[in-house]
């Protein structure tokens, strides 16, 4: 690979970036309903990849029709790729901010679209005298009983470092119908980490 080449495809990669960041910041949508070349709405992404390209020369001599046909980076596979490294990052700063500080976790549960069971987990905790809560993701469970739901968060737990002992405190969506297992859940906690009331 040559020495431009590999200038290219940082410019590129760089621009693919800066969109997939820039959508996520907004909470906006990447995809579009149709994303053909002479759609007159691409979605988000592509839209704005095209107009970063309109702005900025360096980044439309090596995008999009100027690109490799095999190494654009826009293919939806990438642009989630990117948005999983981003998630990754994000989550580790949340984690090295919380560092060894108590914490509290918040915990509902969902399904998606499919109807598989999730979980999703907030933390709580306190920073120079202010409550931060952090939404830190969704984790899929095989069902909703205790034990899966209490395996889901050791497995959460052991992932990211975090320990069991600096837990103070749970919460739980008390008019889910899934109150029965979250009690059940909390009893499980409780008999690891008596302070985790």
């Amino acid at each position: 690979m040559s020495n431009q080449t590999r200038i290219d495809y940082r410019i590129r990669l760089g621009a693919t970036i800066d969109c997939a960041r820039f959508l996520l910041q907004q909470g906006l949508p990447f995809r579009g309903h149709d994303e053909t070349e002479d759609s007159k709405n691409q979605g988000n992404f592509l839209e704005l990849l095209q107009w970063l390209c309109n702005h900025n020369k360096d980044i439309e001599a090596v995008s999009l029709k100027n690109a490799p046909e095999n190494l654009k980076l826009t293919a939806p596979d990438i642009q989630k790729n990117i948005v999983n490294c981003i998630a990754v990052e994000i989550i580790n700063s949340i984690i090295q901010d919380i560092g060894d500080k108590l914490f509290s976790i918040l915990i509902d549960e969902l399904k998606d679209i499919s109807s598989k069971e999730q979980m999703s987990i907030v933390l709580r905790y306190v920073d120079k005298g202010c409550v931060i809560e952090r939404f830190v993701g969704i984790v899929h469970v095989t069902d909703t009983s205790s034990l899966s739901l209490k395996e889901a968060i050791d497995g959460f737990f052991s992932i990211h470092g975090l320990s069991m002992t600096s837990l103070h405190g749970q919460g739980y969506d008390g008019a889910s119908n899934m109150q029965g297992e979250f009690n059940g859940l909390k009893t499980l906690i409780l008999r690891e980490n008596e302070c985790a009331f």
